[in-house]
């Protein structure tokens, strides 16, 4: 079933939960996902215009995000569509918004908000970028890209030609973020190829047959960085912040601090080229890639780097990153040693045997069963429909991997014993995860390249203790963007969790933060580090609770989470 009761908003102001704060009985069985799809009403397919023509772009998919559109504290959906080309007939595929009915359903509110607008769409990035309380849409897509400016009561602006953010090209992967520390968010944007229909190669697996070309035969786009002026206007300042590569085809975008200087990296993932670590040094970034050991595999051969996340995943107090690459190349898990260096653990572990036959596009880092260790999520999926004519061990349509957590940065694959859903072969892209029914426990969202988005609800991990928890800037950025937090409770110290957009493939999680506690009865403090570098020290939080705080002001809105959710086994 897929509620029995209307839970509470995670974060709604002056709403009571109608379930009581409370210790829940102990997790007796791993948590498993199971596909709700169909159930909560999502009927989204996406197009790629594919007729046999075998363009590059049909074979990238695209993303969705996990939002509160309305500001009514529950997570919403955005769906990101493509289109047909020129000469085919004209597709009526456009995004979706999905609004979060409070009972496990969603409604396509998609025409109303303003949203159904052509293109042939591929990532999304969700934030407040004016800081006036409502959550913006920025759209990427080949040709030009869109920015929807939220006027409340869901309703959507298309404001990409004021704002001056089209940013032409081959747009992927997008993130928001404060790179100069003033308390707006300025627009980071990859792009890919350098790819036209005129400009199409010919490219063949067998010979004699067209098939998808590779990014090798074409040029790299370099990706663009937007100034936010305070005024509803950007400013490209790619070249004068360091960022200007033409021979970048990013796909994956991520934001870390790798050396917790209080100033926000990005890292680029990019397919056949060399990734790109950027430290910011006060506004200007330089790449580090190469002597941090991020760049390249161990053998100093460039991967196809698709999606990529960063996180404490070790407890070590650094960010690391988990990256999907091609198949036959295996995923990578770069361990931050602290002394400026990474170091990839995945091929001596689990992660790296489970996915040497896969192509992983979404990925990211979250704590699936609330143990508080943070586990990884891939969502996989070839780009050559005939792959399996020359690669006989490799499949088009591939499950996804989730890897448990153990500690002591060991995992192990319980994909296959984490329900049904997570066993079914799909042509997967983008990945994001999201609290959708107000249980406190992280659901997941995958969307397939030609095909239908699945749902996957989180059944299990809410029995668990934890804390959700929404920062909201006021000298810092609305979102807090750039923010961190940690929790000491009598389980011990949790890992700090970064607020963060962009990350996975084309997609975005959700903003809210949720920390795993176990087996915690009691919590000590949250600490949290602001994006302009002030700290605050919370007390008199209990586990299984949701809150909101605001930059100097501390807790200014508390809700129980429930200990279990009613129905669940």
């Amino acid at each position: 079933m897929l509620m029995r009761s209307r839970l509470a908003p995670i974060l709604a102001i002056g709403i009571i939960a109608a379930f009581a704060a409370g210790r829940g009985a102990a997790q007796t069985s791993r948590p498993t996902f199971t596909d709700v799809t169909k159930t909560a009403g999502v009927r989204f397919v996406h197009e790629n215009g594919a007729l046999g023509k075998k363009y590059l772009p049909e074979t990238m998919g695209s993303g969705g995000a996990f939002l509160d559109a309305d500001g009514d504290g529950w997570q919403d959906m955005l769906l990101v569509n493509s289109s047909s080309w020129p000469g085919q007939p004209k597709s009526k595929a456009v995004m979706a918004l999905y609004r979060n009915n409070h009972d496990g359903t969603f409604t396509d509110v998609t025409a109303a908000a303003g949203l159904a607008v052509p293109m042939y769409g591929m990532g999304v990035a969700t934030a407040d970028y004016d800081n006036d309380g409502k959550v913006d849409i920025y759209v990427t897509a080949l040709g030009a890209s869109h920015l929807f400016h939220n006027l409340g009561g869901l309703k959507f602006a298309d404001v990409t030609a004021t704002a001056k953010v089209a940013s032409p090209g081959f747009a992927t992967s997008a993130a928001w973020f404060d790179a100069d520390r003033d308390g707006k968010l300025d627009l980071a944007v990859g792009h890919y190829v350098d790819w036209a229909i005129e400009r199409d190669l010919f490219c063949t697996l067998n010979g004699k047959t067209k098939s998808y070309c590779t990014p090798e035969s074409y040029k790299g786009q370099s990706l663009s960085l937007y100034r936010n002026q305070g005024d509803g206007t950007f400013q490209d300042i790619t070249a004068s912040a360091g960022l200007e590569d033409a021979s970048a085809k990013a796909l994956g975008l991520a934001l870390l601090d790798h050396n917790n200087d209080g100033w926000i990296d990005l890292f680029v993932a990019n397919d056949t080229q060399p990734n790109r670590l950027y430290e910011n040094r006060k506004g200007r970034f330089v790449d580090i890639g190469v002597s941090a050991g991020v760049a390249f595999n161990e053998a100093g051969v460039a991967r196809a780097g698709m999606g990529v996340d960063a996180a404490d995943y070790d407890g070590s107090g650094r960010q690391s990153l988990v990256i999907g690459n091609f198949s036959n190349e295996m995923m990578a898990l770069y361990t931050n040693e602290g002394n400026g260096l990474f170091i990839d653990e995945a091929p001596r572990s689990t992660i790296g045997r489970a996915s040497l036959l896969s192509l992983t596009f979404g990925a990211f880092f979250f704590d699936y069963d609330l143990d508080g260790k943070l586990d990884i999520f891939a969502a996989n999926g070839h780009v050559a429909d005939d792959i399996a004519s020359v690669q006989t061990r490799v499949t088009y349509a591939q499950a996804p991997h989730l890897f448990h957590n153990l500690g002591g940065r060991a995992f192990e694959d319980v994909s296959k014993s984490s329900g049904a859903a997570m066993t079914q072969p799909m042509v997967a892209r983008g990945a994001a995860y999201g609290d959708i029914d107000g249980d406190g426990d992280l659901d997941v969202l995958i969307t397939s390249n030609k095909g239908p988005v699945r749902l996957l609800r989180n059944d299990g991990a809410e029995r668990q203790a934890k804390l959700r928890v929404q920062l909201v800037g006021a000298a810092s950025n609305r979102d807090a963007i750039g923010a961190f937090a940690r929790v000491t409770s009598s389980a011990g110290v949790s890992p700090w969790l970064m607020v963060k957009t962009g990350s996975s493939y084309l997609s975005q999680s959700e903003l809210p933060l949720t920390f795993g506690l176990g087996q915690a009865t009691t919590i000590t403090k949250v600490e949290v580090k602001w994006p302009n570098g002030n700290t605050e020290t919370l007390t008199g939080v209990t586990i299984n609770q949701a809150l909101r705080v605001e930059e100097g002001k501390g807790v200014t809105v508390r809700a129980p989470l429930p200990a279990s959710r009613p129905g669940n086994k």
